[in-house]
């Protein structure tokens, strides 16, 4: 018996270790299509080359934003399909989206064919935009099923590595190219494709191993990967921040210098490979262990086999002396159980799911907590994409030349927000059971302080305004994202998410389109191509504002949520650390039967 136990061990440790290995994988090509699939918050980059090309007034830009951000609406497909189609699909349906879109676009910058229609172009923005919702589903759905027991600092990593793509995009086309809006979209149009063409062949879903055994173990290793990945990624943010704040060292020293700041940029953006090598080597040095144990036990094992044997009949006499009886109380208890599991089964549905179980999509958009979280959502990542997709003019109105580095600012320090969140919210939800909508609360009165700071316009108060904005833009999407996986649960996660994600259009139609297109307009002057220009604080002050209101009003609307789900949190916690307990003590028995033996 013990030789069987120590044989299905060792081949339940070498199937967990393939699994495990193969996973993180998957992870890491996760982690790089992330780094191409926030090529929709560049617009800035390039819309000043739109704006004179075809002439337009800025709500017409503004409308054209909407547009790519209206993409993401129909990133409700992407969640339908996420349950029916396999990842790699799903992934090469938003890698050709992207390429179509951004291409057509690339052809009217680089003037290869004659500016299109308006509506055209809002078109291929649009297919631009929903690209990303196909890349995000397929990386998110899979990535948080695969490791359900640290979603937190899975979907940090995972939103941090979205917030530096921008950076990534921006300051490798103003090193290699800059002032090139043109061969900036083929950038965006390529990269993202390839990525998602290598991601094709490792992204895959990984069931949950039965039973708690080991769970501690893994968690504990997952938690040292997840931190050695989040270390490569803050010296990313680093490095490009560095870059950034020093851009002419760069430009002015040479070609020799930008290859060298591009290649290095590459060899940091490879370096989480080295985790599933570090698992695979690991796997297989216990794999080799666990053999050389065996084989010295071998012997030892065939004695107290016969042994084992003479105990074995002795039980046998003694269940069979007991057994009617015991046969008697199994058929009682199970016919209570089961009348127990029928009643709290009847119970559940005359009553419908608790906040917290899995919920079908009409069941949770049924639920007060859901449109408490919708609204909260909109207030602050409508406000941010706000800022992100008028900065360009924003910059240029408070008198900046190079608005490149507002752009990459705010994509860096949401890569923080972003990352930190994830690791934070998990951990103190570990420990003191805090909710993670409390942390939203947090990020939304931040925001508003952000948004006023940029409406005084005072010296340096774009450099403070973008860093407030970025942090607490990447501290929303990260906290949504497991929030949301953990109040309504995983089974229709893909589609709950991207109606979530319904508001980055929506809330880019109130704030940008309407709100900050209508004002700006009404503070310009018209130029003789037909647009318009305005150029002083007062071009965006009334917006800001306005924006800072909205932040207090989802400030409001998570603290509510933050006291209607504590019951919910505070279960987790309670679970989290009851199997964490669980499983020491089997640990520790485990031990102590060892040495008795």
């Amino acid at each position: 018996m013990a030789k069987n136990a120590a044989t299905a061990s060792a081949t339940v440790t070498s199937s967990l270790s393939r699994g495990t290995w193969w996973k993180w994988l998957g992870f890491v090509t996760a982690v790089w299509v992330q780094c191409v699939s926030g090529n929709n918050y560049t617009f800035s980059n390039y819309s000043d080359a739109l704006k004179s090309l075809m002439g337009l007034t800025q709500l017409q830009l503004n409308n054209l934003s909407v547009a790519k951000d209206v993409g993401k609406a129909f990133g409700l497909l992407a969640g339908l399909a996420s349950d029916r189609l396999p990842m790699p699909a799903i992934l090469l349906i938003g890698s050709l989206e992207g390429l179509i879109g951004y291409g057509a676009q690339w052809l009217v910058v680089r003037r290869a064919i004659a500016p299109l229609p308006y509506w055209q172009m809002c078109v291929f923005l649009c297919m631009g935009g929903n690209s990303s919702t196909w890349m995000n589903t397929a990386v998110l759905v899979t990535c948080i099923r695969n490791f359900r027991r640290n979603r937190g600092p899975v979907s940090g990593i995972l939103k941090g590595y979205v917030g530096l793509s921008t950076a990534i995009f921006t300051d490798i086309s103003a090193a290699l190219f800059p002032d090139n809006p043109a061969a900036f979209l083929l950038l965006l149009a390529i990269a993202p494709a390839a990525i998602c063409a290598a991601a094709m062949l490792f992204l895959r879903d990984f069931p949950p191993a039965d039973g708690d055994s080991g769970r501690d173990e893994e968690e504990e290793e997952e938690g040292r990967c997840f931190a050695a990945i989040n270390t490569i990624a803050v010296v990313i943010a680093v490095y490009l921040l560095a870059f950034d704040l020093a851009p002419g060292v760069v430009r002015g020293a040479g070609v020799a210098a930008i290859s060298a700041f591009v290649a290095v940029l590459f060899l940091l953006l490879a370096a989480p490979a080295a985790v599933p090598v570090y698992v695979a080597v690991k796997a297989r040095i216990a794999r080799n262990q666990s053999k050389l144990d065996l084989e010295e036990r071998s012997e030892p094992l065939l004695h107290a086999e016969e042994e084992e044997e003479e105990v074995e009949k002795e039980k046998e006499e003694v269940v069979a002396v007991a057994g009617d009886e015991a046969v008697v109380l199994a058929v009682a208890a199970a016919a209570a159980a089961a009348a127990a599991a029928a009643e709290a089964e009847a119970e559940g549905k005359r009553r419908g799911p608790r906040i917290g179980d899995e919920h079908t999509i009409a069941e949770a958009l049924s639920t007060t907590d859901f449109w408490v979280l919708f609204i909260s959502f909109l207030c602050g990542v409508g406000t941010g994409l706000t800022v992100m997709n008028n900065m360009g003019q924003i910059g240029a109105a408070m008198g900046y030349a190079d608005v490149s580095v507002f752009i990459s600012l705010i994509s860096i320090w949401g890569f923080f927000g972003r990352i930190g969140s994830g690791t934070l919210s998990e951990y103190f939800l570990k420990k003191n059971a805090i909710p993670r909508p409390l942390w939203n609360a947090a990020s939304q009165i931040l925001m508003a302080v952000g948004y006023v700071v940029m409406a005084l316009a005072l010296p340096g108060s774009l450099y403070i305004g973008s860093v407030i904005v970025g942090v607490c833009y990447g501290f929303r999407l990260a906290i949504t994202v497991p929030a949301a996986s953990e109040l309504f649960g995983l089974k229709y996660y893909g589609l709950i998410y991207n109606i979530l994600i319904l508001n980055l259009p929506l809330g880019s139609f109130l704030f940008s389109g309407l709100l900050a297109g209508l004002l700006y307009d009404a503070e310009a002057t018209k130029t003789a191509g037909g647009g318009n220009t305005c150029v002083g604080a007062h071009c965006y002050r009334l917006v800001f504002f306005v924006m800072a209101f909205a932040c207090l009003v989802g400030f409001g609307l998570d603290v509510l949520l933050t006291v209607r789900t504590k019951k919910v949190y505070l279960r987790i916690h309670m679970n989290k650390n009851s199997k964490r307990s669980a499983a020491a003590a089997a640990a520790a028995a485990a031990g102590d039967q060892t040495v008795k033996s």
